[in-house]
Parts: C-alpha cells; structure tokens; sequence
C-alpha cells in the first residue's frame, strides 16, 4: 500500500493541466457531455454545465429532460441543450438512449449521473455508453448512476478512458455494500477498495476528502469547511472535474485539481460570507481565479 499524501498546491505542481496557447480554439479544450437533471433536479444540470465551462472546457453539451430543456438552454447560453423524452417517473426514456450514445461518442469527456432518476433507464442508458466503442473517453460518474456501477466493475475496469467517481459517504457505502459509518470511519479504505474494484480513481468527499488511484496512489485534503456541505455543491465539483477532463486532463489530475479548487472555494466562501450560508451557484465565478493562481 502507497503512503498517503497531502493534497495542496506544492502537490499539484507534480499533476500539471495541459496548456492551451493564446491562438489555441475551443476545440482544443475539448467537448463535454453532461447527461444530466431532472423535473425535480434541474439545477443540477446548470451546476454541473457551468463548473465545467469555468474549469476552462471548450464546448458543453448537456442532455437533460425535454420538459427543462429550453429553460436550461436560457440560463446556459453557452450550451448546446438537447432534449430527451423522459418517462413517468422522470427517467431517461429507453427511446432517448440511442441519441445520447451518440453525442457521447463525438465527445472529448463524458460526464453522468448529477440530478438524474435511478432505476432501469439509467441502468440502460449507461450499458449502451460502456458498449458503445468509446472507450478511450474518460467517464465522470456522480450522484444516482453510483449506485448502478457494482454490477458493471468488470466494464468499468476494461474502460482505457479512466473513470473518476466522486461520492459522499452514503453514496459509498452503497456502492460497496456496508454501512454509512464503516466508511465514515475509514474514509480512506473505503476509496481503496472502490477504486481497486472499479478500476477508477475513487473519492470520498467529507472534512477530509480522500482521492485514490487504481494504482494505489492516495491523497487527503483538509479544507474547503462545512460550508462546502450544500445542496448541489457535488453537482458543481462534478462539473469542475468533467471541464478538466475534457480539456485534456487524465482522471487523476483531474480529481485531484477538481477537490482542492472546489474546497479553495469554500475557504474563500467561509471567509467572505461565513461558515455556512453560502450556495453552491456562489464557487462557480471563484473557480477561473483559482486555477489561474
């Protein structure tokens, strides 16, 4: 087992995000796709959407429900919004998979799951991704699609892309099957054992976040606060990673820049409004300014 790092700006020096010249395009900063909201969760597609347009991605797609996609498509502009059929319950319609499948192909990062509906429909929709043929994509995955991966660790450990995985202790615990407070005891064994069995770099968010690598690497960051433990603040910390994926940088960097950015955040946040208070649409103007420094 690989000793246990401290995740700061001295570290990040050794994971450095690639570089993009003056005359460089959007294309070069890649194409994320974000499969994500709800009728119940639309902010999450917006959060999401947007941290990954500050994290310096160069085009956002966002696949979202047809009954929020023109008001998402408003309130992000700079998105290309398509609308899926949705069924009752407010999942994924089967009939939309196909479509979907096929814009993640063109894309340079996918990422799935933040404010999404769990059941059959995601479970399928996220077969077709893993049996697509793109496979050299790295995937985000968050919120209602974690608790589908167990099942699929065989495709998941095949998939040459990467993946990176970012839940709370609760999301965790059901992806492994034990308890919220086995993991929240052992935080760091718990993204070993995710990461080892999946294939992907693994987090698990809380005062101490712990990001591991498949290979076994691991890092601990200490910051952020309580503030930070807010609606739709994962939804944020998901895009800010897919962005960084899309522009090019591997799952590790990207997970490791993605927690100490959204917890710089939360310090800055803590500073100028309070402990707590503060909203998860307030880290997004901060997050150009953080990676700048």
């Amino acid at each position: 087992m690989t000793s246990l790092e401290e995740l700061d700006r001295a570290l990040l020096e050794r994971f450095p995000l690639p570089e993009h010249p003056e005359e460089s395009s959007k294309e070069d900063r890649g194409r994320l796709l974000v499969v994500a909201g709800s009728r119940e969760l639309p902010g999450a597609a917006y959060l999401a959407g947007i941290g990954a347009l500050r994290a310096g991605a160069g085009k956002l797609q966002i696949a979202t429900a047809a009954s929020i996609a023109v008001q998402l498509g408003v309130a992000v502009p700079e998105a290309r919004v398509i609308g899926h059929a949705e069924t009752e319950e407010g999942c994924v319609d089967p009939g939309a998979i196909g479509p979907i499948v096929k814009y993640a192909r063109e894309a340079q990062a996918v990422l799935l799951g933040c404010g999404l509906q769990s059941g059959p429909p995601l479970e399928a929709l996220l077969d077709a991704l893993l049996d697509c043929g793109a496979d050299h994509l790295p995937l985000v995955l968050d919120a209602a699609v974690l608790g589908c991966l167990a099942p699929r660790a065989d495709a998941l450990r095949g998939w040459r892309g990467g993946g990176v995985i970012l839940p709370h202790a609760g999301e965790m615990a059901g992806l492994l099957g034990c308890s919220r407070e086995e993991v929240e005891a052992e935080p760091e064994a718990a993204a070993r054992r995710a990461a080892e069995t999946l294939g992907v770099v693994s987090l698990v968010k809380g005062p101490f976040s712990y990001t591991v690598a498949p290979d076994g690497r691991a890092f601990r960051f200490e910051g952020g606060g309580v503030g930070l433990a807010t609606s739709g603040s994962g939804d944020t910390l998901a895009g800010i990673v897919g962005g960084l994926a899309a522009r090019g940088a591997d799952p590790l960097t990207a997970a490791l820049w993605g927690v100490y950015i959204h917890g710089e955040a939360g310090r800055i946040l803590t500073e100028r409004v309070g402990r707590i208070g503060f909203l998860a649409r307030e880290i997004l103007e901060l997050i150009p300014g953080i990676i700048n420094q």
